[in-house]
């Protein structure tokens, strides 16, 4: 069990999101810790299950329905926080995520192929993507932002991904939206640098989620071919588990251990990007 951190007692961290499998451990984890939570994310019968969850630990969290990508939406659910808890000091962007519109069904295009490639995508399915896990991640941080600035030492964790270094075949819209959150938290931090705000990035490596499921994992539980390119590429030789995060979360949302950090992405990988495949 990680030990507590005694000065996050009493803060509001506002995670978009915060159903799914990476973001809820978070959740749980810094209700843990003594962190008033706000599950933010479209379907309100996930998070208050979440929620339910925590509060049934000791914690305390709330469940607030909102999407991303309607302005009108998050401002209401930035209400709905300060009704509850009356701040916001953390901003986790964990909304985002992928869509098989988005996705090709071949790693490289050869011609006269019979399945979807790159010139199959429809620029909906691909707006899409890239909107849920970069626009959206910038309309959050305008959003609850003010918010974060009447607090002493205010947090931004957004989250970015392994393509955002590399590129991974099939998933071009995620990639590139992934890309852009790490270039758009160096942004944030300088321009916020002055006011007290910081804003740094987690990377995972690969994790087993609900939406990468049937991509890494046959029906019989064994691993795709896809699975075993990274594994074979993954030194520590295992997918991550949303526990693996956490240690990572807590630096960067202390002040106390991380005051002077911001503007950086930070792997957390199984060394998947040290490994040269040689």
């Amino acid at each position: 069990m990680l030990p507590l951190h005694e000065n996050l007692k009493g803060k509001t961290a506002v995670i978009t999101g915060g159903s799914g499998v990476l973001c809820s451990e978070m959740a749980r984890e810094l209700a843990r810790q003594g962190v008033n939570v706000a599950i933010v994310n479209r379907t309100l019968e996930k998070g208050e299950a979440v929620a339910a969850e925590i509060n049934s630990a000791g914690g305390c969290a709330i469940a607030v329905a909102a999407d991303i990508l309607d302005r009108s939406s998050l401002e209401r659910a930035k209400d709905s926080v300060i009704d509850a808890f009356g701040k916001v000091d953390i901003l986790i962007n964990g909304a985002g995520g992928n869509h098989p519109d988005a996705i090709t069904d071949v790693e490289t295009f050869t011609e006269g192929h019979c399945q979807k490639s790159f010139f199959e995508l429809e620029e909906t399915g691909f707006n899409k993507v890239f909107s849920s896990n970069f626009t959206g991640t910038f309309a959050a941080c305008q959003v609850f932002g003010k918010e974060l600035l009447k607090q002493d030492s205010p947090v931004i964790i957004n989250i970015s991904s392994m393509s955002s270094y590399s590129p991974m075949t099939k998933v071009p819209a995620y990639s590139a939206a992934k890309s852009a959150i790490n270039n758009f938290t160096m942004w944030m931090a300088v321009h916020f640098a002055e006011t007290g705000l910081r804003v740094n990035a987690i990377a995972p490596g690969f994790f087993l989620t609900t939406q990468n499921r049937n991509l890494l994992l046959n029906e019989d539980g064994s691993h795709t071919p896809r699975s075993k390119k990274i594994i074979t590429h993954t030194p520590m030789k295992r997918f991550g588990e949303p526990k693996d995060l956490l240690g990572t979360l807590l630096w960067l949302v202390d002040e106390e251990y991380s005051g002077f950090v911001t503007g950086i992405t930070v792997p957390v990988d199984g060394g998947f990007m040290a490994y040269s495949g040689v």
